[in-house]
């Protein structure tokens, strides 16, 4: 293969992030995703060879360049919604998203150079997995990227999620890719052989027989003999989060919630859900719940309907005492709580915040940018956290409750710990108003299915606006809402005892690669103090 130009190299590192976005959710097809590193790869071999007519090397800082536009266009192309809200938030998010990026691409292609193909394409496989797994872990989280979710719109092809989770859909998109490549690589770009089965049989097999499995999984998974259900409302009020939810009349706002329920509410009902931040009372102070207005509202409403729990989503504060034990960071909170006519209040936290919005991460190096905290249509600031899930029970049943707020729910090893204590059934709760009508709420909805797949629970979705809906088990989504209307729903939904393989142990093929990282640098460095002194013992 003749050496491609500057314009072809940088087209292909373009195709590379236009395939990527093309096979995200609420775009396209995701099969595109098994090959939408190949062009980024084919730009990565020839500038891993010499540069015309010099001879010389290109440096690292040559493919940086070609990786960073290529993870630009996929992180823009898809997440340009965040900058709805806020074009700094939103900005920064993608510029950095696809710094890091590129950043593990680029070490990947040292590594390779130095160190053969063999060690090069393994060293890709395990730093990418580390990054995504770090990305789900650190204080600048944002991994709504992460490779796995691609397929999240066609749940059916990803039922093996309850074994490895989302982080085991990333592994089998990069081998599917290296597969793919060595087909070009051999045929095209060396020349050397032509296309045959044995060239072309373990590619298919790294393929189609994930795909092969999941498929025979959706269709023959066994139903329980004996299903017991609950009913379930669900409410999405379409409050405008941005000129209504929090500036309007919390009140007014509530009885427009009630009017709705109302609609499908019975003697039957087990649960009323309402969304994200559903109750904004300014003055809400967990301290003191049971003088609260709003609280009193909902206790009104419930005793008309006595077996009734309601889980909703609420903006809270809470006082602290001299020498009282503080677990939070802080005294505001984003909140969902679950009430019944015992006038009993079971209250969570949410804990996975977002950055810049919710909490300014590395507080104290970036304490000069505190103020800078970006406001996303609801509960914004610094706010506090829980140290660990609570499950919400119930006195009347047997029933549990994981409430996930937001985008808690594509963490799907933090909801596990939720599922190892015994929650039924997956409730989340999410103002997705603020992305106004893009595909970010749509993306969203598709986490959901996912979920419900990697835990084999019934999820429902109340959203504010967008979609909210009711998932069963396998990631099927069933009474899905439309954008910007209010509506109301009504389902009889299966709690389930399962504990999935993924949900008992988590993202750990991420876990592994990152030990397995740790082991590459660390022998890398060795390698490379081995060879400094070798040349100076030689000279």
């Amino acid at each position: 293969m003749k050496a491609l130009t500057r314009k072809q190299l940088l087209l292909l590192s373009c195709l590379t992030g236009v395939l990527l976005w093309a096979g995200w959710p609420a775009y396209g097809f995701p099969l595109l995703l098994l090959v939408a590193f190949c062009p980024l790869l084919i730009v990565e071999h020839q500038l891993s060879g010499t540069t015309p007519p010099s001879g010389k090397k290109r440096k690292s800082r040559t493919f940086f360049g070609h990786a960073y536009l290529a993870m630009l266009l996929w992180n823009g192309l898809t997440t340009w919604w965040v900058c709805n809200s806020t074009y700094v938030g939103g900005a920064i998010a993608i510029l950095c998203n696809s710094l890091f990026m590129a950043l593990v691409l680029t070490l990947f292609h040292s590594i390779k150079r130095k160190h053969g193909n063999v060690f090069g394409y393994g060293a890709l496989i395990v730093l990418w997995l580390s990054f995504e797994y770090i990305h789900l872990n650190w204080q600048l989280s944002w991994p709504w990227l992460t490779l796995g979710f691609g397929f999240s719109n066609y749940v059916s092809l990803l039922q093996w999620y309850e074994y490895t989770g989302p982080l085991g859909g990333t592994l089998w998109i990069l081998l599917c890719n290296l597969a793919v490549y060595n087909i070009i690589k051999k045929r095209w770009i060396d020349n050397t052989h032509k296309l045959s089965f044995k060239i072309l049989g373990p590619a298919l097999a790294i393929i189609i027989v994930p795909i092969l499995i999941s498929l025979i999984t959706f269709i023959t998974y066994p139903s329980p003999c004996k299903p017991i259900t609950v009913s379930v409302v669900v409410v999405q009020p379409n409050i405008d989060p941005y000129n209504e939810k929090f500036n309007g009349n919390f009140q007014d706002q509530l009885n427009k919630m009630f009017d709705l329920a109302d609609k499908k509410v019975d003697s039957n009902t087990a649960y009323l859900v309402f969304p994200e931040t559903a109750i904004a009372d300014p003055n809400l102070w967990e301290n003191n719940f049971k003088k609260d207005s709003s609280i009193r509202m909902v206790w009104r409403y419930l005793h008309k309907h006595p077996n009734l729990r309601l889980v909703t989503g609420a903006e809270s504060s809470k006082a602290y005492f001299s020498g009282e034990k503080v677990d939070e960071i802080d005294s505001s909170f984003n909140t969902a709580f679950q009430l019944d006519t015992s006038k009993s209040i079971q209250v969570y936290h949410k804990s996975k915040l977002v950055p810049g919005v919710e909490f300014m991460p590395f507080n104290k190096l970036l304490a000069p940018l505190g103020k800078l905290a970006f406001d996303l249509g609801g509960t914004s600031g610094t706010l506090g956290t829980q140290i660990e899930p609570t499950v919400f029970y119930s006195s009347y049943s047997k029933t549990t409750i994981a409430p996930a707020i937001c985008y808690e729910s594509i963490y799907g090893e933090y909801i596990g710990e939720y599922i190892k204590k015994g929650a039924q059934l997956i409730f989340v709760i999410t103002n997705d108003g603020w992305w106004k009508d893009t595909p970010g709420y749509r993306q969203h909805l598709c986490y959901g299915a996912m979920l419900a797949a990697e835990t084999r629970k019934q999820v429902v979705q109340c959203a504010n606006t967008g979609f909210s809906g009711i998932i069963n088990e396998f990631g099927s989504i069933s009474q899905q809402t439309k954008w910007w209307e209010p509506a109301v729903i009504k389902a009889r939904m299966q709690p389930s005892d399962v504990v999935t393989f993924y949900a008992r142990y988590g993202d750990y093929p991420g876990l592994f690669a990152s030990y397995l990282s740790i082991l590459l640098i660390g022998f890398l460095i060795i390698f490379k103090i081995i060879r400094y002194f070798h040349k100076k013992q030689v000279a």
